[in-house]
């Protein structure tokens, strides 16, 4: 591991890479700040331009997108009362009392302080696990995979917005996608309806800048009114000494929890967060200050949003397998750059490998550098009306869309994808089960065949070996206790409160 750890750094040290690095995490801050330019739909539009980097300043530019993301949401909600990122609405609920009290300044640092020492924790922990992780998978056949793909699959559905039948009919209609194109072991054509475009498959570009992009503006222009919110002036930075006592216990225990739930599909830094300020308020000996300004209710969520978002990585780097929405796109960046995921990525390609997670510490050291000193110019950034943004951002997905495969039928692809997702949202439909239902699709399909074939078509094949007995035992009991009414209220109730 630590001749592994070496090569990373030796990796990402490049001035090449550090200027990615750089350039991700000034974005990934940017998006944070600017409410309704989140991450998601950010990576989604940048993965046209990523086609012409290495695949590890790819990998490297927009995984400090997304862990950037999370230090800019939390700067707007201390400050405006408006969270940048979905993980960062937690911290708006004390942060933002903080900052009424003239204490802008010592939240403003608690946050970016346990960010820091989440993010280089759970590197740590992403360098400890996953070549473990990795050696196991390589005991892999295709049934563990099927059963592998399969868990993930219920995990993110159960985990999703809304109600458990929104959420399968979503991934039941991604894995439906995921077929149209070319039969991998026949090569027949299937569900093309004669479009010779339409023969290597749905352009995941352009369904996941649709989806997230497109839809992403058409809901934001729904609630823009245009008119700047009211900003809190900013004390000194350092917070006090009883400050710092009263936030390390939060910022560990939200690190723990945070590496813990990050690589559970659909946990990451959203309910990492919620489930901190949970618990910090029920360890807490003056339980009557949080919504008033109670430090550890900034500490606590900040540093688990951070871990979670950053040991999402796990599960997409050693077995294939996307957690949430992100890390969805992740893959797809990686399969465009030609880079099959998987447990083999550490054996057959260990620059990328290390070099993206050493890219990690170095992203968190520069956004630590950065964010305090500038947190002003962010601010101000909060001025610049919507509507000036929103054209500049819809050309841009167009672009994109177009200059990855150099054919039109993707601009079309582009506006149905964002028109259905913007219409979906409306109904309450979450988009993360069905791009996860996308994109792990073909990976589906191909693995039951393979298994299926290797059997002769005996379906015992997926209990006779114990990894995947074991997986498709989980899967039955998640799906099982999903429906025990206890359980299906405790999930509404968490749920219902995320969004208040």
């Amino acid at each position: 591991m630590l001749n592994g750890i070496l090569l990373g750094f030796a990796q990402a040290a490049t001035p090449t890479a550090l200027l990615f690095c750089l350039l991700g995490v000034l974005l990934g801050t940017l998006v944070g700040v600017l409410p309704g330019v989140g991450p998601s739909a950010t990576i989604a539009m940048l993965l046209p331009i990523t086609l012409g980097l290495s695949p590890l300043t790819a990998l490297i530019m927009l995984a400090g997108i997304y862990y950037g993301a999370q230090y800019g949401g939390s700067t707007t909600a201390i400050l405006v009362n408006i969270p940048g990122e979905p993980s960062s609405a937690v911290t708006a609920i004390d942060g933002y009392q903080m900052a009424r009290q003239g204490r802008a300044g010592a939240a403003l640092s608690i946050s970016a302080v346990g960010s820091f020492v989440a993010g280089t924790i759970s590197t740590l922990v992403i360098a400890v696990a996953s070549p473990a992780l990795s050696q196991l998978a390589l005991r892999f056949g295709a049934p563990e995979y099927f059963a592998l793909t399969l868990l993930g699959i219920v995990l993110i559905i159960v985990l999703s917005h809304g109600s458990l039948l929104k959420g399968l009919a979503m991934a039941t209609f991604g894995l439906l996608l995921g077929q149209v194109g070319t039969d991998v072991f026949t090569s027949a054509t299937r569900f093309t309806f004669g479009i010779d475009e339409l023969r290597s498959g749905i352009g995941f570009i352009a369904v996941s800048v649709g989806v997230f992009g497109i839809a992403e503006i058409l809901r934001n222009l729904e609630t823009d009114d245009g008119a700047p919110p009211k900003l809190h002036k900013i004390d000194r930075l350092m917070p006090t000494r009883a400050d710092i006592a009263r936030s390390t216990g939060p910022v560990l225990r939200g690190t723990v929890l945070g590496s813990v739930l990050g690589v559970l599909p659909g946990g990451g830094a959203f309910l990492s967060s919620f489930a901190s300020y949970a618990i910090e308020k029920r360890l807490s000996r003056h339980p009557e200050e949080f919504g008033k300004g109670a430090v550890e209710g900034v500490a606590g969520p900040e540093s688990a949003n951070n871990a979670g978002a950053q040991t999402s990585f796990i599960p997409m780097l050693t077995l294939g397998i996307p957690s949430n929405a992100v890390m969805a796109l992740m893959l797809g960046a990686m399969v465009v750059q030609g880079i099959q995921p998987g447990p083999r990525v550490i054996v057959t390609q260990p620059e990328l490998f290390w070099g993206l997670i050493a890219s990690m510490w170095i992203g968190n050291v520069m956004l630590v550098v950065l964010n305090l000193p500038m947190v002003g110019l962010w601010v101000k950034l909060l001025q610049v009306p919507y509507s000036v943004l929103f054209p500049g951002i819809l050309a841009f997905s167009c672009i994109g869309a177009f200059s990855a495969n150099g054919n039109t039928l993707d601009i079309y692809l582009l506006s149905i994808a964002g028109l259905g997702g913007y219409l979906l949202s409306r109904v309450g439909c979450d988009p993360a089960p069905f791009l996860l239902g996308f994109v792990l699709g073909p990976m589906v399909e191909e693995h039951f065949r393979r298994a299926m074939l290797i059997s002769e078509g005996n379906p015992l094949v997926f209990f006779e070996r114990p990894i995947s007995a074991a997986l498709m035992i989980c899967v039955a009991i998640v799906a099982t206790l999903t429906f025990v009414p206890s359980l299906l209220n405790a999930r509404k109730a968490v749920f219902t409160s995320a969004e208040d």
